[in-house]
C-alpha cells in the first residue's frame, strides 16, 4: 500500500484536534476512499468501518415495549377523567392500582404488557411501595403533564434506581447510608453539573490542582483546560506492562501515590476505564482508600461508572469511599439508549462535601446564603446534591428543574428490567458480544493483550509502538517513532481501507495507541479491521527494511 497522501506537517497540525474532532477528518477520508477511482474497470468501493465512536448497535427491546404499553394505559386513564376529541385529563390517583390490574387483564396480547406487569409487581415487592402511589407516579410521569416534583428525582423512581445501583454498581453490597440521586440528561450533563457546582460553592477554585486517572475519556481532559476552570492537572498514568510489548493498563503504586498530596483537591476516573476498558483493581482501590484515611481525607472523587455492568462482580469505588465520592452513571451503553439521555449523579447523604461547606468561613457562608436564599429560609442547610439541581437552572429557575418525567419512567423500567431474570440474561448476552468482537479483532491483527478478568471489553486501546517492539524489536519501534507521526497509521487506515479509529494520545494514553470501539459494528467487521491493522504494519516493516537496505 502507498503511504498517506498527507505531509508530516499536515498530520502534525491535525493531531492537535480532539480525537472526536479528528475522527471527522478520518470519516471524510474514509468516505472518499469508498468511491471508485477514475479509469478503473472494476469497482473498488468498500464499506466504511467506523469504530471511532462508542454508540452500541444493540438495544434493549423488552423495557421499551413495557414503556410503550404503559403509555397506552396512561392515555386510557387520561380519557377516563376527561373525554373529548384529542382532549384528556390528568390521571387520577385513587384506585389506579386496581384499574391497572384490570387493564392488564383486558390487553394480554399488547406487546410489553406482561413485562410491564412484572416490573410493577417486582417494584411493589422489593421496595414496598403503595400500589396506587407507584402506579400513579408511572402513569402521570409518562403522560408528562406535570413538572418534576421533587425536582431532583421522583420519589419512587429514585428508590428503584437506587436499587439498580446497589445491585449493579455495588455488587449487591451497598455501603452504609442512603445514596441520594439526581436524575440528569445523561452522563455528560452530570459531568457539567458537578464541575459547575463545585466551583459555584467554592469547593474548587481556578488554578486548583486536580488529578485524572489516565487514559481517560477526552472531556475530562479538556474541561479542566477551559478558562472557567484552568485547573492544574496531575496525571495518574496507567503505565504498567505485563511483559515486553504488552501493555497492562494498570496503575503503578507510585502513580496512585500522587493523590496523597493534600493540594490535590479532586480526582476523576472512568471505571471501567475508557479507552482501556478495565475495572479498577482491588490493589489500587485499597491504596486510594488508605490515602483518604490518612494523607488526604477531603479528597473528592468523581467516578464515571457507565461501563460497570460489563464486568462481572463490578464494585464502584463509591462503595469503598461513599463519603468522598460523586458517582456518575449513564444507561446509554448498556441499554443502547444514547438518544434517551438518561443518567444519574449519586452522593451519599453522609458526605465530606456537605461537611466542608458547613465548615466554610462566615464570609463564604454568607455568599452562598445569598446565592440560594430564594430557595429556603435556611439556605445553609441545602445539601450539595440539591444545590446541583438549583445550579443546573441558574438557581432562579429551580422551580422548573429536573429531568423530564417520561425519561425518568424509561430509566425506572430499564432498572426494573435488570432486576428480573431476563434482564440478567440480557446483560450476559451483551457482555458476550463485545468479547467475541475483541477476539475477532485480535485474531485479524495477530496482536497480543494481557489477560484481565476485570476487562469490560467495550473498547480496546492498542499500543502500536509496543506491538511493533514485541514483533520486530526495539530498533523497528525506534524507526517508527523517529520517522512518522503517531497518528500516521490512522490516516493510512482511513485513506487506504476506509477504517476509522481514534488516536489514543487524545485520551492521554500513549501517543502511538489507538482506541477501537467494540460496540458499534458487526462482529466480522472487527476481523476485517484487524486484518487492515496488520497490513498497515507490514507496510511500515517493508519501508523499514528498504531504509536499512539503503543505508
Amino acid at each position: 500500500m502507498p503511504e498517506t497522501s498527507f505531509s508530516r506537517e499536515e498530520i502534525q497540525s491535525f493531531a492537535q484536534l480532539s480525537p472526536f474532532e479528528l475522527k471527522d477528518k478520518f470519516i471524510q477520508l474514509a468516505t472518499a476512499a469508498q468511491a471508485d477511482k477514475p479509469g478503473q474497470k472494476e469497482t473498488t468501493a468498500r464499506a466504511m468501518l467506523n469504530a471511532g465512536r462508542g454508540n452500541p448497535n444493540w438495544i434493549a427491546t423488552g423495557p421499551r415495549e413495557a414503556f410503550y404499553a404503559l403509555g397506552y394505559f396512561a392515555l386510557d386513564e387520561s380519557r377516563r377523567v376527561w373525554t373529548a376529541d384529542n382532549l384528556g385529563g390528568m390521571p387520577e390517583k385513587r384506585g389506579i392500582g386496581g384499574r391497572f390490574d384490570s387493564w392488564v387483564r383486558r390487553h394480554p396480547d399488547l406487546p410489553g404488557v406482561e413485562l410491564l406487569e412484572r416490573c410493577v409487581a417486582h417494584a411493589l415487592d422489593r421496595f414496598g411501595f403503595d400500589k396506587d402511589a407507584y402506579v400513579h407516579e408511572l402513569t402521570d410521569a409518562i403522560t408528562g403533564d406535570n413538572y418534576p416534583v421533587p425536582d431532583r428525582m421522583l420519589v419512587h423512581a429514585e428508590q428503584v434506581v437506587r436499587g439498580y445501583v446497589a445491585d449493579e454498581m455495588f455488587d449487591k453490597r451497598p455501603p452504609a447510608g442512603t445514596l441520594s440521586l439526581f436524575a440528569t440528561e445523561g452522563g455528560t450533563a452530570a459531568m457539567c453539573y458537578i464541575f459547575d457546582s463545585l466551583m459555584k460553592n467554592g469547593l474548587l477554585h481556578k488554578g486548583d490542582k486536580i488529578a485524572l486517572m489516565t487514559p481517560v475519556f477526552t472531556p475530562y481532559i479538556e474541561i479542566p483546560e477551559l478558562d472557567t476552570f484552568e485547573f492544574e492537572v496531575v496525571n495518574v498514568q496507567a503505565s504498567l506492562f505485563a511483559e515486553t510489548g504488552v501493555r497492562q493498563w494498570r496503575y503503578p503504586e507510585e502513580e496512585v501515590a500522587k493523590l496523597a498530596d493534600p493540594s490535590v483537591k479532586l480526582v476523576c476516573l472512568v471505571n471501567p476505564s475508557n479507552p482501556p476498558s478495565l475495572a479498577l483493581s482491588r490493589r489500587v482501590a485499597d491504596q486510594i482508600r488508605d490515602i483518604v484515611a490518612t494523607a488526604n481525607p477531603n479528597l473528592l472523587i468523581v467516578t464515571d461508572d457507565v461501563y460497570g455492568t460489563f464486568v462481572p462482580g463490578f464494585r464502584s469505588i463509591a462503595a469503598d469511599l461513599p463519603r468522598n465520592t460523586l458517582l456518575v452513571y449513564s444507561y446509554s451503553k448498556h441499554y443502547g439508549c444514547t438518544g434517551w439521555r438518561l443518567g444519574v449523579i449519586g452522593l451519599n447523604e453522609d458526605n465530606v462535601i456537605d461537611e466542608m461547606i458547613a465548615a466554610f468561613p462566615q464570609e463564604q457562608k454568607d455568599r452562598l446564603a445569598k446565592r440560594y436564599g430564594t430557595l429556603s429560609l435556611e439556605p445553609e442547610k441545602i445539601r450539595f446534591i440539591d444545590r446541583m439541581v438549583a445550579d443546573s437552572r441558574s438557581v432562579a429557575l429551580n422551580h422548573t428543574a429536573g429531568l423530564s418525567l417520561p425519561q425518568q419512567v424509561m430509566m425506572s423500567l430499564f432498572s426494573l428490567f435488570d432486576l428480573l431474570d431476563e434482564g440478567q440474561a440480557y446483560k450476559e448476552r451483551i457482555r458476550q458480544i463485545v468479547h467475541r468482537r475483541l477476539d475477532l479483532l485480535l485474531e485479524g491483527a495477530r496482536m497480543k493483550i494481557s489477560h484481565d478478568d476485570q476487562r469490560a471489553g467495550y473498547y480496546i486501546e492498542l499500543d502500536l509502538l509496543a506491538e511493533a517492539e514485541r514483533v520486530h524489536g526495539k530498533e523497528f519501534a525506534t524507526y517508527l517513532a523517529k520517522n512518522y507521526e503517531p497518528v500516521d497509521p490512522l490516516f493510512r487506515l482511513a485513506e487506504q481501507t476506509s477504517v476509522v479509529l481514534l488516536n489514543g494520545g487524545g485520551f492521554d494514553g500513549p501517543e502511538w495507541s489507538v482506541r477501537v470501539s467494540l460496540a458499534n459494528l458487526d462482529d466480522l467487521d472487527y476481523l476485517q479491521i484487524g486484518h487492515h491493522l496488520r497490513a498497515i504494519f507490514q507496510d511500515y516493516a517493508a519501508e523499514w527494511e528498504r531504509a536499512k537496505s539503503a543505508g
